[in-house]
C-alpha cells in the first residue's frame, strides 16, 4: 500500500466520454484520485453525490477524479444519470486499481488519494462514510489552507 510521502504513481486510463486522461493531465495541480467499487449502487452513488453537491467549493483547490473497473459506457450513464460533474475513469484489467493496492477480492476498495501539485500523496482515506467523504476532503482541505 501507499503511503503519505509517496510519488503517487503514474496512469493512463479511459474516461467517461473514451478520452484517454492521465496523470500528467494534473501535472502541478492538486486532485483527489478516488476509488470506488461500482458505478450506480447505493454507496458509489451517495460519495458520487457529494462531491457534486460540494463540487463549486472542491473545484476550488482540486480536481476530483473518480476510479472504478466499470466500463467507460457504464461511466458515462453514471454521469448522466446524477448530473457528476468530474471525471470516471475505467480500469477494466485493474492495473490502475493494483498500482495504488486498492483492489478487492470482488470489487476495489473505497479508498481516496489527495496528490499534491508535485505528484506527491498528501492524504489518504480509507474506511470512511461514503455520503460523507465529500465533507471530510472539504475539512482537510481547509485545515491545510488549500
Amino acid at each position: 500500500m501507499l503511503s503519505i510521502g509517496d510519488t503517487a504513481p503514474a496512469w493512463k486510463a479511459l474516461d467517461q466520454n473514451g478520452s484517454e486522461v492521465s496523470s500528467s493531465d494534473f501535472s502541478g495541480k492538486r486532485y483527489l484520485l478516488y476509488f470506488y467499487p461500482k458505478d450506480d449502487t447505493p454507496g458509489c452513488t451517495a460519495e458520487a453525490c457529494g462531491f457534486r453537491d460540494q463540487f463549486s467549493e472542491l473545484s476550488k483547490a482540486i480536481a476530483i477524479v473518480g476510479v472504478s473497473a466499470d466500463s467507460s459506457e457504464s461511466h458515462k450513464k453514471f454521469e448522466e444519470k446524477y448530473r457528476l460533474p468530474f471525471t470516471l475513469l475505467s480500469d477494466p484489467n485493474r492495473q490502475l486499481i493494483a498500482a495504488y493496492g486498492t483492489d478487492g477480492t470482488v470489487f476495489p476498495k473505497r479508498t481516496s488519494f489527495l496528490i499534491g501539485s508535485t505528484g506527491v500523496i498528501q492524504k489518504i482515506y480509507q474506511g470512511f462514510d461514503a455520503a460523507s467523504h465529500a465533507g471530510q476532503v472539504q475539512a482537510d482541505l481547509d485545515a491545510l489552507n488549500i
